[in-house]
């Protein structure tokens, strides 16, 4: 499964996760985020992965689904993977404009995708160059991320 979308950010960050992965999120505010230690403590608990891009402005993302699990060869290999769970299947990846918090979740009108995948672990890798972001998501047998400081692409 692959495939490519336009997104448009005012907040300047791709966000990929599991809506239930968020759901006690739901009911605070819209930019609870924004608050560098939250956004740091759903990042490491798999819960959503917040990808920085540096600026605001429209994005083409290339995405793909693997099926094969994700084995790093190296450290090295490991500098643009991050993990995240998927407890329902429905993964939204997209603007973090979008992302859920004051009664609101990411719909069709949104500005990314949703996927279906199969509940578990994934990985995702990530790399950009311009407005051009490149997406790969697959299973894992992670799913917690350890990053001392917010994803910055």
């Amino acid at each position: 499964m692959q495939g490519t979308f336009q997104m448009d950010t005012d907040t300047a960050t791709l966000c990929c996760y599991d809506l239930a992965s968020l759901e006690h999120r739901l009911q605070d505010t819209p930019d609870w985020w924004s608050i560098p230690d939250d956004e740091l403590e759903e990042v490491n608990a798999g819960h959503c992965l917040f990808l920085n891009l540096g600026e605001d402005g429209t994005y083409e993302v290339h995405w793909k689904v693997q099926a094969a699990v994700l084995e790093p060869e190296s450290e090295a290999d490991q500098a643009n993977i991050y993990y995240f769970q998927v407890p329902s299947g429905k993964v939204y990846l997209g603007s973090a404009d979008d992302v859920s918090g004051g009664e609101l979740e990411p719909d069709e009108l949104s500005q990314g995708i949703f996927l279906q995948l199969n509940p578990g672990n994934y990985a995702c890798t990530v790399f950009k160059k311009e407005n051009q972001i490149s997406v790969t998501i697959q299973p894992s047998d992670q799913g917690k991320n350890k990053v001392q400081d917010l994803i910055r692409l």
